[in-house]
């Protein structure tokens, strides 16, 4: 809108998630269409001048340009506010202009970061590289280590971020300690849900300030196009990110948004359908002679699972797994497969699989990669909406080749 961000409409809000996801947010022209109307336009046109003027100074609700808001792009942002139980959110280009403007936007000169150092790789030059180039401290610890968090506090320290489960070696940190150390300090804690997606965990429920999400992943999930989302209290939302984004300008375009917002009332089947498969691959490659590790969120070998359990509703449509070999077995595994495809996007309708240490992790040092997990016979699994037997058999073969 021209001055606040999207708010939650109260209608809807005791229908449960699959419910919201189809009907959130809606809002029909006079043709009175069913599927949600596409408004591809940059700008709007006013009928008096003294409108005009009343719309720029806040005073009159309604829409100005659609880099600061748009109805198609207000329908998607309602249904994420109902989706995940937020008073108020704004969306992005990207995955990560949302978390550089939620991480940046509430910042200054002086301030302090403490983050998780089980980051996507460039989450982690936001934190590790760039916050420091404006005079912004950032200081990077082991998330599953609530000693390390406490004591990286600082008088100056502003927010945490972290990810949960982390990408790619799926760590579940605990999000309600964490927030509780946060608070303590007056810091906020802003979670990147991307792993879990909303389906599975409310950060905001847990405790957490800011949530953010890449929705080029499982809130698309057809490989179609890219968009992020910021979600926090409304108070947040206008103090910090509605002018951020509205000068900086990282928002979404219509057409993105509105392909985002039908993407949405699928989620919940695809997650379900995803995660459900993603289980019997992780069961299957626990058992196999060619693998030396195995990290799924809804095992019960899981290293956090009791953490899982007091926070997850499930486990993650991602598997990681380390192949005997080193690089060398990884790749030939990679290159053997029929159906699952190599790409480093994830949360898609089909099976994509990466090497993190060669793709989204390349930047870090050797080092760092390994303090983090993140082995050179490390492989991300992410499920698509294959018949799991499929899938199975396919890595299997895959395997026993490499």
């Amino acid at each position: 809108m021209s001055k606040s961000p999207a708010k939650s409409p109260a209608s809807l809000s005791h229908y449960r998630p699959e419910t919201r996801l189809v009907h959130s947010g809606t809002l029909r022209s006079e043709f009175g269409e069913t599927a949600e109307a596409l408004y591809l336009t940059q700008g709007f046109v006013y009928a008096t001048a003294e409108e005009c003027e009343a719309r720029f100074k806040g005073e009159d609700p309604g829409f100005i340009y659609s880099r600061f808001s748009n109805p198609t792009t207000a329908m998607f942002e309602r249904r994420m506010i109902e989706l995940e139980g937020a008073e108020a959110c704004r969306s992005a280009a990207t995955g990560m202009a949302a978390v550089t403007t939620a991480i940046l936007a509430p910042l200054r000169a002086g301030d302090h970061v403490v983050a998780a150092k089980a980051l996507f790789g460039s989450c982690r030059y936001v934190v590790e590289d760039l916050l420091p180039r404006y005079g912004i401290e950032s200081t990077l610890i082991d998330g599953l280590d609530l000693d390390q968090w406490q004591k990286a506090v600082r008088p100056n320290t502003k927010s945490f971020f972290l990810e949960s489960p982390t990408n790619p070696t799926l760590d579940v940190l605990d999000i309600p300690a964490i927030a509780e150390i946060a608070h303590a300090h007056g810091a906020r804690l802003i979670v990147d849900n991307v792993f879990a997606t909303p389906i599975w965990q409310s950060p905001l429920a847990l405790g957490a300030d800011v949530v953010v999400y890449s929705a080029t992943k499982h809130i698309d999930g057809q490989g179609r196009c890219l968009g992020g989302v910021i979600l926090s209290s409304e108070a947040f939302i206008a103090e910090h990110i509605h002018n951020f984004m509205r000068q900086t300008g990282p928002s979404i375009s219509p057409f993105n948004a509105w392909v985002l917002l039908k993407g949405l009332e699928t989620l919940a089947v695809r997650v379900r359908a995803q995660t459900e498969t993603a289980g019997k691959v992780a069961d299957f490659l626990a058992q196999h002679p060619k693998i030396s590790r195995l990290i799924y969120p809804g095992r019960e070998d899981h290293p956090q699972a009791a953490t899982v359990r007091k926070q997850m509703r499930a486990g993650s449509t991602l598997v990681g797994f380390e192949v005997k070999g080193g690089k060398a077995g990884a790749f030939r595994t990679l290159n053997g497969l029929k159906l699952a495809r190599i790409s480093n996007n994830l949360g898609d309708a089909k099976t994509l699989v990466t090497h993190p240490a060669t793709t989204t992790h390349q930047r870090l040092a050797p080092e760092a990669r390994a303090e983090l997990g993140i082995s050179e016979g490390f492989i991300r699994f992410s499920a698509g909406l294959e018949h799991a037997d499929d899938l199975i058999a396919d890595l299997d073969a895959a395997l026993r080749a490499a």
